[in-house]
């Protein structure tokens, strides 16, 4: 490999909590007794700065307790959405000259409040959609590098791009804020993704509205309250709850809305961006969609490679949140000369997992997070019983929540449904290849892009993966999982997404747009008294001083006009 640039700020990511030490443990059972003496609560909306209450109300309820009702909010209307945008598009003029410093600040400062919050906020996910300790604390570990990052990235925009100087031209140029944006949630990762999504538009100067997913809406809450007591001005970030179908497509259709950010389904992404593609009487721009849409994501096994260490990545790839990750291997495509051996060991260790609760902290693998799902997924697993063999899982287990095993489906061939369809659940499909290249071109033969991985010692293979696996996030003889912000940009291809890399350098830039600026410097004028004119002595000077002024302008134009 050859050198890679580095950054230029003191950036790491935040390190995971232990929880095999006991005084971990004991702060994490206080946090979540504490969390859960608050479930039940109704949480309004957050309109132009103001709270606002209307409508039915809606719960979202604990997924391995579905009795228990988590939080209780307002069923948003069509109109309260279009207000939300006029009141955003109101908001954006001060915001968007708010010098980048300050806006960076309070991200910084809100960085700093999740990690005094860290187990508090773990604990709402653990009750919200069922993450289990471990997955609750890498979900804030994420939101606070989103946080940091992206602020470190705004003061990187604001000093603005290395261009060249044209005699007698001076030139430069800036970035400016985009306007009003959508920003649209999901569930699985309801801080972190939603903390990415919505702290990058805001920290490069627009305003946005933002509409979680229901099933997480009290988390979503959580994140705008921090927000505002990191000194955000309260009507730049506005908090919709309610069917997407309503105040959702609201959004997106305003013309007042510049830019929508989802993640999501397929289905959904494209109807969105079907939507955002039409214009509508008013509206004076193209519409910028930034969409992740999921994955059918695969690992490759290579003969010659350690199984155990193979299995143990697929599993934890596969089954991690109960395989409600867009990044989770949905598919291990293995060597035949290992694949018996690789399905019984991977079989092994999936039915030493732990299900239930997961407030417990033994349990790996707790509820999917809702009614829905858990259909969904059910109806899979039966489909996958004609499509292959089934090695564990599959069965119900008793108790009240939306309880499904880890389920191995073996023997399935190419193009089945299980094989092509995201499922997000707990449902792995493992296909056997001739070869490696038999196996890379399962892996590709799917309309999604988005993770794969490999496991091989063969050089050659791996370097072939590298040019020809065609994904977005690639891992090599590792799971599939756990990218981490700065360090592996996320985002994938074809039906996964638009090419987007969140937590990478180029994220911020898709919420900002370019203005270049072209200056010939005059030589002033003078006026003798008989009033003919002639050139100044800075005549002579010229652009002398080009450089350093081009230096000055630069940086007043970051304060003044929300970009470098």
């Amino acid at each position: 490999m050859t050198d890679r640039p580095t950054l230029e700020y003191d950036y790491r990511p935040t390190e995971y909590l232990d929880f095999s030490q006991a005084g971990n443990r004991r702060a994490m059972e206080a946090a979540i007794a504490r969390v859960e003496s608050r479930l039940g609560r109704e949480y309004p909306m957050w309109i132009g700065g103001r709270e606002m209450r209307e409508g039915d109300l809606f719960t979202s309820v604990n997924p391995n307790d579905p009795a228990q009702v988590v939080g209780r909010f307002q069923t948003g209307s069509r109109e309260t959405a279009e207000r939300s945008v006029d009141e955003a598009w109101n908001a954006f003029p001060a915001w968007a000259t708010r010098p980048a410093r300050e806006r960076a600040d309070i991200l910084f400062r809100a960085a700093d409040l999740m990690r005094d919050e860290r187990l508090e906020l773990a604990a709402w996910m653990i009750f919200e959609v069922g993450k289990t300790w471990s997955e609750a604390d890498s979900d804030v570990a994420e939101a606070i590098d989103f946080l940091a990052y992206y602020a470190h990235e705004m003061l990187r925009y604001d000093r603005g791009m290395a261009v060249l100087d044209t005699a007698p031209d001076e030139n430069h140029t800036l970035y400016i804020p985009l306007g009003v944006g959508a920003v649209i949630s999901p569930w699985n990762f309801p801080l972190a993704i939603l903390t990415g999504m919505s702290s990058a538009p805001l920290v490069a100067g627009n305003t946005i509205c933002l509409k979680p997913a229901g099933d997480s809406a009290a988390i979503g809450y959580q994140y705008v309250r921090i927000m505002h007591e990191a000194g955000l001005p309260a009507d730049t970030l506005n908090f919709l709850t309610g069917a997407g179908s309503v105040v959702g497509n609201a959004v997106v259709v305003h013309p007042r809305t510049r830019f929508v950010s989802f993640t999501g389904s397929k289905e959904v992404g494209l109807q969105i961006n079907e939507l955002a593609a039409k214009t509508v009487p008013g509206q004076r721009w193209i519409k910028r969609v930034v969409a992740e849409m999921g994955g059918k994501d695969a690992m490759v096994i290579d003969r010659g490679v350690d199984v155990d260490a193979a299995a143990e990545a697929v599993r934890q790839a596969a089954f991690g949140f109960q395989g409600q990750k867009c990044s989770a291997c949905s598919r291990a495509i293995v060597h035949e000369a290992i694949y018996d051996e690789f399905v019984e060991k991977l079989a092994e260790k999936t039915r030493a997992m732990r299900l239930g609760p997961s407030r417990d902290p033994a349990v790996q693998m707790g509820a999917v997070v809702s009614e829905n799902q858990y259909r969904t997924v059910r109806k899979y697993i039966e489909i996958g019983r004609g499509e292959g063999r089934l090695v564990t899982g599959g069965e119900t287990p008793a108790g009240p929540g939306y309880l499904i095993p880890p389920t191995i489906i073996a023997d399935v061939a190419p193009g089945a449904r299980i094989e092509q369809e995201e499922i997000f659940g707990p449902v792995l499909a493992v296909i056997k290849a001739r070869d490696f290249d038999d196996g890379l071109r399962i892996a590709n033969d799917t309309e999604f892009g988005l993770t794969g991985g490999i496991f091989s010692n063969d050089p050659v293979h791996i370097e072939r993966a590298r040019r020809e696996f065609f994904v977005g996030n690639l891992y090599i003889n590792r799971k599939c999982t756990g990218a981490l912000v700065g360090a592996q940009p996320f985002g994938g291809f074809n039906m996964s997404g638009t090419d987007s890399k969140a937590g990478g350098r180029d994220y911020l830039g898709l919420f900002l747009q370019a203005k270049s600026i072209t200056e010939r410097r005059q030589a002033p004028v003078e006026r003798r008294p008989g009033g003919e004119r002639q050139a100044g002595a800075a005549a002579a000077a010229g652009r002398a001083g080009t450089k350093t002024a081009r230096a000055v302008r630069l940086s007043t134009a970051g304060e003044a006009g929300g970009g470098p």
